[in-house]
């Protein structure tokens, strides 16, 4: 689905350089105007059945599991520390005494 939407916004909007995964009509032509606002993204996941909420923690999961690096984590999505553990013990639930240092 991300895939088809990165596709879909540069077709739409090839010469855009704001660097946000989601961009409207405005915020594509104008990085530094108003960002997306909270409605418009709240509408579009209500169609497709699915949370902007949901979607960022599968997508912080995804990333765990390809890293288990918890400090990657924070540098990318934001969360903290103790946060960024979790999602990496629940992708690598074999390794958790190596992740905790025990």
């Amino acid at each position: 689905m991300a895939t088809a939407w990165l596709r879909e916004r540069h077709r739409r909007w090839p010469r855009s350089t704001n660097p946000h995964l989601l961009v409207s009509r405005i915020s594509a032509a104008d990085e530094a105007g108003p960002k997306i606002s909270t409605e418009v993204t709240k509408t579009v996941f209500e169609r497709v059945g699915i949370s902007a909420s949901r979607l960022r923690q599968d997508r912080i999961h995804d990333e765990a599991r390809h890293t288990a690096d918890p400090v990657h984590l924070i540098r990318m999505f934001g969360p903290a520390t103790s946060t960024a553990m979790t999602y990496v013990m629940a992708a690598h639930p074999d390794n958790r005494h190596g992740l905790t240092g025990r």
